[in-house]
């Protein structure tokens, strides 16, 4: 087992996180994939993509507690469902871990990145000046990250691909913590909601996480 990190948010939602230390074949050993999914399997390419998506799936077995087949299909937008479970779940991956995140209290978005100092040269992309404005100087690169973590984990609640970090989305102005909450605000449609999203530093990682 490399269950790394396993939280409760409630009575309602919770996330975790897999360390990847298997092989393909012993994800494979662990799973019960039906043939739509072993073609899907068969498409991706070899390597961490593979890995990633078995490790999505094995999560998810270890989340539900069922040794039945767990059917985990994505709509017309790429959001992952469970037709067959009452909770909405989002899924997450990079380098070496993999997330899921279940709620039974509404849709919900996880994100989990590695940090590198490379999110300073894309930050005009999806922060604007103004986000940029209280983003602090001695904790310049983990705010920029926990900001990119909860608008994508926003980006993934909402199942819609037409929607821009950049244009769509702005993160009230927040003081950085190793563990924290942020208010972001989606326009979409001409009404704008807000989110309180979590963000936490994990290892040499930025978590982020919310339920609508």
């Amino acid at each position: 087992m490399s269950l790394a990190y396993l939280k409760e948010l409630d009575a309602h939602s919770r996330i975790a996180l897999w360390k990847i230390e298997e092989s393909e074949d012993e994800l494979i050993s662990m799973l019960q994939l039906n043939e739509a999914e072993l073609a899907k399997l068969s498409s991706l390419a070899k390597g961490k993509r593979t890995l990633h998506w078995l490790a999505t799936r094995v999560l998810l077995r270890y989340l539900l507690q069922t040794p039945e087949f767990i059917s985990c299909p994505s709509d017309s937008n790429g959001k992952p469902y469970l037709p067959d479970f009452p909770y909405e779940i989002s899924l997450t991956h990079s380098y070496d871990y993999a997330g899921v995140m279940l709620s039974s209290a509404g849709v919900c978005g996880i994100d989990l990145e590695i940090v590198k100092e490379k999110v300073v040269r894309i930050k005009d992309k999806f922060l604007k000046p103004e986000e940029i404005g209280f983003i602090e100087e001695d904790q310049f690169v983990d705010q920029l990250y926990a900001c990119w973590c909860a608008k994508e984990a926003v980006y993934k609640l909402q199942g819609n691909k037409g929607v821009s970090f950049y244009q769509d989305m702005t993160i009230e102005p927040f003081r950085y913590t190793p563990q924290g909450v942020m208010t972001v605000n989606l326009n979409k449609n001409n009404e704008v909601r807000k989110f309180n999203v979590f963000y936490e530093s994990f290892n040499e990682y930025m978590l982020g996480y919310v339920v609508g």
